[in-house]
């Protein structure tokens, strides 16, 4: 084997670790964003029970950004415009 066959035979296996590590870590990512939603759609029912419009309220929120369009704002889900 040259050093060249070595050099590629090391990349390939690099690449490839690359890929299964960062394979592993969406599957982690994934998990995370299902228990959140999970527990945003608790909160929501919560809130719901306790009389709390969510509807009117982001509809409200969205009211309030179309006022304001001439400010730089961030972009942002309209559960976070609840907070």
């Amino acid at each position: 084997m040259g050093e060249n066959e070595i050099n590629k035979e090391e990349a390939i296996g690099f690449h490839k670790g690359a890929i299964a590590t960062l394979a592993k870590e969406r599957q982690e990512l994934l998990k995370m964003v299902s228990i959140v939603e999970q527990l945003i759609t608790v909160h929501l029912k919560s809130l719901k029970e306790l009389g709390v419009d969510i509807e009117k309220t982001l509809k409200s929120g969205e009211n309030e950004k179309k006022e304001g369009q001439n400010k730089p704002q961030k972009k942002d889900s309209n559960l976070d415009s609840l907070i």
